[in-house]
């Protein structure tokens, strides 16, 4: 079966037995097929990227699963993970999100470097999301912007030369 390309269609999460569901067709046959990968030890202690991660490098199913990012594996995992802990589908997808978006009140400071990472990478999703490339349509080259000055501006101790008061 090397050399064959599969199209995904649809990914989703089937609770009984814990297994990941893929609908996808052979880019050579119109024929929709569906593969079933079954999800083992895995507890609501376990870690979802990493579960993710094991399961799209699978020698087995790496083929199938080129066309699903790794965050959509992960949002599955989530999911199936909100379900051993008791939580409904719509708090599972809620937390995750939550686990997907950055507060930015939040010190990030006082984390730990795991979860500081964790944030750094988000950050470098929504970064790369947004970014313009000079191969987008609406890309500018040289924008420039003036910014209204609508409140008397406030001078601060570091930007005051040695000599000037403040």
């Amino acid at each position: 079966r090397t050399g064959m390309a599969y199209v995904a269609k649809k990914c989703g999460v089937c609770f009984e037995p814990p297994s990941i569901i893929l609908i996808y067709t052979e880019a050579s046959k119109d024929k929709t097929r569906r593969r079933i990968m079954p999800v083992r030890n895995f507890s609501m202690f376990s870690d979802c990227s990493m579960a993710a991660e094991q399961l799209k490098n699978n020698s087995r199913h790496k083929a199938y699963l080129e066309g699903v990012s790794l965050c959509q594996l992960q949002k599955l995992y989530s999911v199936l993970k909100g379900h051993l802990r008791g939580e409904s589908l719509a708090e599972s997808l809620e937390k995750f999100q939550q686990e997907k978006t950055i507060d930015p009140e939040e010190d990030m400071n006082k984390l730990d470097d795991r979860e500081l990472d964790k944030r750094k990478s988000i950050m470098d999703e929504l970064f790369e999301k947004n970014r313009k490339k000079k191969d987008d349509p609406d890309f500018i080259y040289d924008i420039e912007v003036d910014f209204p000055q609508d409140e008397q501006l406030e001078s601060c101790g570091w930007d005051v030369e040695s000599g000037e008061e403040i």
